[in-house]
């Protein structure tokens, strides 16, 4: 569900106009509050989450005055962590969205035992939105390996976040990455669908194991260089589920272990770091419902290996 009609942000609000929807279905089932038929619109056209419906409703945060309905979506928020300055690259930005670029070496967030340790993006967001005056917390949506590149998607509100981790969980919201891998990868590889689980001998590593969760890659096979050891293939893939290292785990055990991933069998000279990056993002806007693509470039380290090949 989602609203293709008007709106606009006045400050802490949401203004929609919903017309004649809520009269309509007002008078078709002869409710004597019209409270009840906002509710009822809010849940079932607007696609409001019950959680958030049920705290505005408390809140006092739903209000209907005439045509215009508006919803008290955009509180001021604390960021929820300490600013710090980094010159981030914004992919997209809205009142509901931001999709920034993760450079390689960064996390996405901190580690929780750590204090005052390295830069994160979420670090970054925070000083992003500290000087641009936007008061809310950083909410990141899914994450990426220290040493991946790509863009990571942030939702501005409760609403946002809400939405978008409904389309985390459905899988509705795809991820394509391209890698520079070790061998010469068939273009008969299409499907990756190893289940993948802890080590038990290495705490950083994930392995493939009968025990382990599902997880299911798919690949398309782009250029390939070379002959023999030294052949390298470019692969581009998508993801179904999003288990931890997932990408780089399927490639391994398949044989071809990115370039420069040490820990799944690259070799250091290959590359500085594993050869992956995310260069695309599709997601559903989460009032719109509008579908979104958001590209990222190949970083300057990953289109220099490229050409080299």
């Amino acid at each position: 569900m989602s609203w293709k009609g008007s709106w606009k942000r006045r400050g802490p609000w949401l203004e929609i106009t919903p017309g004649r929807e809520i009269a309509a279905d007002e008078n078709r089932i002869e409710l004597v509050d019209r409270a009840e038929a906002v509710d009822r619109w809010l849940l079932n056209r607007l696609g409001l989450p019950d959680k958030l419906w049920r705290r505005l409703r408390h809140e006092k945060g739903i209000e209907l005055t005439g045509d215009r309905l508006r919803l008290a979506l955009f509180p001021v928020l604390d960021f929820g962590i300490t600013p710090r300055w980094y010159d981030l690259k914004v992919l997209y930005e809205d009142d509901f969205c931001l999709v920034v670029h993760k450079p390689a070496g960064m996390a996405v967030h901190p580690d929780g035992g750590v204090k005052d340790g390295p830069l994160t993006l979420d670090h970054a967001v925070a000083s992003y939105y500290e000087m641009n005056g936007i008061h809310t917390a950083v909410r990141h949506v899914h994450r990426l390996d220290v040493d991946t590149t790509g863009p990571v998607l942030y939702a501005k509100n409760e609403f946002a976040l809400l939405k978008l981790d409904e389309q985390m969980r459905a899988k509705n919201i795809d991820r394509r990455y391209v890698a520079l891998v070790r061998g010469k990868v068939p273009r008969s590889l299409r499907t990756l669908d190893w289940p993948i689980g802890k080590d038990r001998h290495h705490k950083q590593r994930r392995r493939v194991s009968p025990t382990g969760q599902k997880a299911v890659t798919h690949v398309e096979v782009g250029e390939v260089w070379g002959s023999g050891p030294s052949t390298v293939s470019l692969v581009y893939l998508t993801l179904e589920t999003g288990r931890t290292h997932q990408i780089r785990v399927h490639l391994s055990h398949a044989g071809y272990p990115l370039l420069g991933d040490v820990l799944y069998g690259g070799r250091a000279a290959d590359f500085g770091r594993q050869a992956l990056h995310g260069e695309r993002l599709t997601f559903c806007h989460p009032l719109s419902g509008e579908m979104i693509n958001v590209d990222d470039a190949w970083p300057d380290d990953f289109q220099k290996l490229y050409k080299q090949l």
